[in-house]
């Protein structure tokens, strides 16, 4: 049986307290997101972070039934949420696949690309999953739950220097030193497998807020856990020969490394820092053009309804 057509052009919901009611995800930035992409009717749109749906729901409102959107999210939670929509192809895995996937697909260019960066709220409020500090459960933190590697494996095998590069860089915790080397001398006496047990062990350790403490060092895990810097910058380097010439690439954020990336890519096609020397020649070779100067942020009514928003940057690009 064929699955049922979306009707084209219906009005949709274009804001987050729209999607308020969502059980499973509010999306962050929706209005700005779609505007941005500047969808094309017929045209063909991927979706990276499909999570929820929001934003893909609200891309399909603006399709005709010759458009099609195509929704990557390696966390098998996200098939729920897959519309009843002949013009939708699910793809359950991670974006950094995105060349591969489009192509079994005989896909080769598409008119938009966008992704939704960081945790959907649905992960966070699923005990089991360990993203969240709120509940006990296992260490564990894996978005696609088919690869084997999970926070504890990271707490427990790491060593001291892993352990605190990755607690500065992405949690910039304060003591991130002394918090990997705590964990190093701990984790062969005590046990770290649960969020409670590793949380009862450091405990000491914890400078300020308890609650945003913790927060900064499960960041930091879940980021290794999932690679999301290496994967985020495989899905960015695929973009420029996917999108056809005008076709619009918008990424949100939540971290300022992952922002920093998306910026440095948009303006030089690549992920390094420039050179602060004036002898330096470094040629522009993006094949981008930037379409928000700044990166959007949410409004103060988006950010009191969705605390998650808050920190949110939107980034939009074109394809020359």
């Amino acid at each position: 049986m064929a699955k049922k057509k979306q009707q084209p052009g219906t009005d949709a919901p274009e804001t987050g307290q729209d999607l308020a009611g969502s059980d499973y995800h509010i999306p962050v930035l929706l209005h700005e997101t779609i505007s941005g992409l500047n969808i094309k009717p017929g045209g063909i749109y991927v979706d990276c972070t499909f999570g929820g749906g929001g934003h893909s729901k609200v891309i399909l409102s603006h399709l005709n039934e010759q458009g099609k959107l195509i929704a990557f999210d390696q966390d098998e939670d996200a098939k729920q949420n897959i519309p009843d929509d002949d013009r939708v192809i699910f793809v359950p895995h991670n974006f950094r696949h995105l060349y591969r996937f489009l192509r079994l697909h005989n896909i080769t260019q598409v008119d938009g690309i966008m992704a939704d960066l960081g945790v959907s709220s649905h992960q966070f409020d699923e005990g089991d999953r360990g993203f969240s500090t709120r509940f006990n459960a296992n260490l564990d933190m894996r978005m696609d739950r088919r690869q084997t590697t999970t926070a504890f494996d990271i707490v427990n095998t790491y060593s001291e220097q892993q352990l605190h590069k990755l607690f500065e860089q992405y949690g910039e915790v304060t003591n991130a030193k002394t918090l990997a080397r705590s964990i190093v001398q701990m984790r062969s006496t005590v046990s770290m497998q649960t969020i409670d047990g590793f949380k009862n062990a450091l405990r000491e350790l914890v400078k300020g807020n308890p609650k945003k403490y913790f927060a900064q060092v499960f960041q930091a895990l879940r980021m290794e856990v999932n690679d999301e810097t290496g994967a985020l910058k495989e899905m960015l380097s695929q973009t420029p020969p996917l999108l056809k010439p005008g076709g619009r690439l918008a990424i949100i954020s939540f971290h300022s490394i992952e922002d920093r990336i998306v910026k440095n890519f948009f303006r030089r096609g690549s992920f390094d820092e420039p050179e602060d020397n004036p002898f330096t020649n470094n040629p522009t070779v993006s094949e981008l053009i930037i379409i928000t100067k700044k990166p959007v942020m949410a409004s103060d009514s988006e950010a009191k309804l969705n605390p998650r928003s808050r920190s949110a940057k939107l980034r939009v690009a074109e394809k020359k």
